[in-house]
């Protein structure tokens, strides 16, 4: 069958099971938008690139499959590189198509021509131009495969304007699963037996390329062998808390007796994690490249074992499969574990369970006690960056897999598009999104695609009135001499009700919990404005401790 590019393209899409699409039209990729027009495909226009290039990230954290935008050329492309950013920290899949000026054109200069394979080179997986439309197939098939497979990754997907319009006959490719690696025989053997000789084992779990069952499969083999979880920085969902051997997350402020645990103990074992600078406190836990704990490093991609670290025992394997070939270990007759895994749990439990008063009527911490005492245990919770998740980080207890989304790459900004994903993802399951003030006008505009698909996302704004990350660095290495960090912001309230959304403004800790529940009562996309002292900088110092350096 004859077809166009842009066809043959979107076939290409509904092969591989793409259910949804973000973008931001462009006149570079008409062909392929009037293609979309008869699939049965949800296209979520967005107002900004970057925004979209974050949904699409988002939805590949939720699902595991390539999340998919389509952008146009030149500024569309620049702006959507924030979102291919995340995804290559981060290990997510996603793919994202960018318009490009017509073959004839190319190196000429033509109007908003860039060369995306080196502009992406060094952010994404692979980068490619499509030069024949009877290529489309093939590239497309090879495009999820390299999202997908090994360490997990965006790749960039250049469109020439005038293959989406030509005619050819080409056929289909099949659709595209990874192939994963799995460990050995004699790699679950060299395991089990540094694990036989250990009196002070821990795992930590990071990465992608997780299921449910390979989650379940790790709790279950903790419990056997009594061995304490701690998960990396914003993959907190990845063990349940309740779980009594969960031992706490490894971010920013990490509970100094798990920072102390990782550097006692005797054997490591890092799954799909690759302890980078927050997990590992500035390389600081870890030394390198000759780990003074033994190091069992399991990763997908083997160019990442040894990269840092230089392991006991390195384990190229997807971490899901590792974790479902833990079920066919079983303790040795002279296995001992005590208490080890209990006393690691307790440590964590007093790290979270009361939070200390901060400066200010708004109680950061109790409301956060408040949300987990009120929302069920599939709530997705998303973030951006900045000193407000912190307090998300540290009172919240993920009890479900994949209920963070949250970018390790520390990217302002994530949060709002995160969130309104995972909403349309997921529209039967509470979804709460919280922002800084400055990390909210990153990328707010999106509040208004929330509000055209009647997406009832809740977003809780901590206001502090300032960049306060770069404002307590400040204070700390240049005290009492703040400046470019101070923000005047708008009535966000009233900046979701002029989008057609709830807003409320809450000043109190006793106004949170009407509030939210109002916002849940709407039935609309909802903003909460909670004002909070510009002084609680972190739920333990102040910014005056900081500049005192206390």
């Amino acid at each position: 069958m004859i077809r166009t590019g842009g066809q043959i393209l979107v076939d290409q899409l509904k092969i591989n099971g793409v259910e949804r699409i973000t973008c931001v039209p462009g006149e570079s990729y008409l062909a392929a938008l009037d293609a979309m027009y008869d699939a049965d495909i949800d296209v979520l226009i967005c107002r900004n690139e970057g925004g979209a290039a974050m949904m699409a990230e988002a939805y590949g954290k939720l699902t595991g499959r390539p999340g998919v935008c389509f952008v146009t050329r030149g500024p569309g492309a620049t702006n959507a590189a924030h979102g291919v950013h995340i995804a290559q920290h981060d290990g997510t899949p996603m793919i994202l198509f960018v318009g490009q000026v017509e073959r004839a054109f190319l190196g000429r200069g033509a109007f908003q021509e860039l060369d995306y394979v080196r502009a992406f080179d060094g952010i994404a997986k692979w980068v490619v131009e499509i030069s024949d439309p009877k290529r489309i197939p093939e590239i497309v098939a090879r495009a999820f495969r390299e999202a997908m497979q090994g360490r997990p990754g965006p790749v960039v997907v250049s469109l020439p304007e005038d293959i989406l319009t030509e005619m050819a006959e080409v056929a289909d490719a099949p659709p595209v699963g990874p192939v994963d690696a799995a460990p050995s025989v004699a790699d679950m053997q060299a395991f089990a037996d540094l694990l036989d000789g250990a009196q002070h084992p821990l795992i930590i779990l990071g990465g992608s390329r997780w299921t449910v069952e390979g989650c379940a499969a790790v709790a279950e083999f903790a419990n056997t062998f009594d061995v304490p979880v701690a998960t990396e920085f914003r993959r907190t969902s990845l063990f349940p808390a309740h779980h009594s051997c969960y031992a706490g997350d490894l971010g920013f402020g990490q509970n100094p007796k798990l920072s102390q645990r990782v550097r006692d103990a005797d054997l490591l074992i890092l799954v799909g994690a690759r302890m980078a600078e927050v997990p590992s406190n500035g390389y600081t836990l870890i030394d390198a490249p000759k780990p003074r704990q033994k190091l069992v490093h399991v990763f997908p991609a083997a160019d990442e074992i040894g990269r840092v670290y230089q392991p006991s025992l390195g384990i190229v394997s997807a971490p899901d499969q590792f974790a479902k070939a833990l079920t066919a270990l079983g303790p040795s007759p002279d296995h001992q574990g005590g208490e080890r895994a209990a006393v690691a749990h307790a440590d964590w439990q007093g790290w979270t369970t009361t939070p200390a008063q901060i400066p200010g009527a708004f109680q950061y911490g109790e409301v956060m006690v408040w949300l987990r005492e009120n929302l069920p245990p599939e709530t997705i919770i998303t973030n951006g960056a900045g000193n407000y998740a912190i307090w998300v980080h540290r009172y919240w207890r993920h009890d479900k897999p994949f209920t963070q989304v949250a970018p390790t790459s520390g990217s302002v900004g994530y949060s709002v598009p995160a969130g309104i994903m995972a909403k349309r993802q997921c529209p039967d399951v509470p979804v709460v999104t919280f922002a800084g003030d400055g990390c909210f006008l990153m990328n707010g505009n999106e509040f208004a695609t929330a509000v055209q698909y009647d997406i009832p996302v809740i977003i809780i704004v901590i206001d502090n009135g300032m960049w306060g990350t770069i404002r307590m660095h400040q204070e700390r290495e240049y005290p009492h001499r703040p400046i470019g960090t101070e923000l005047k912001n708008p009535d966000f309230a009233a900046y979701a009700r002029a989008f057609g959304g709830h807003g409320e403004a809450v000043r109190t800790t006793a106004e949170f919990a009407p509030a939210f529940g109002r916002a849940q009562a709407s039935g609309k996309p909802a903003i909460i404005h909670c004002f909070i002292d510009p002084q609680a900088i972190t739920p333990a110092k102040t910014l005056q401790q900081i500049s005192e350096g206390a």
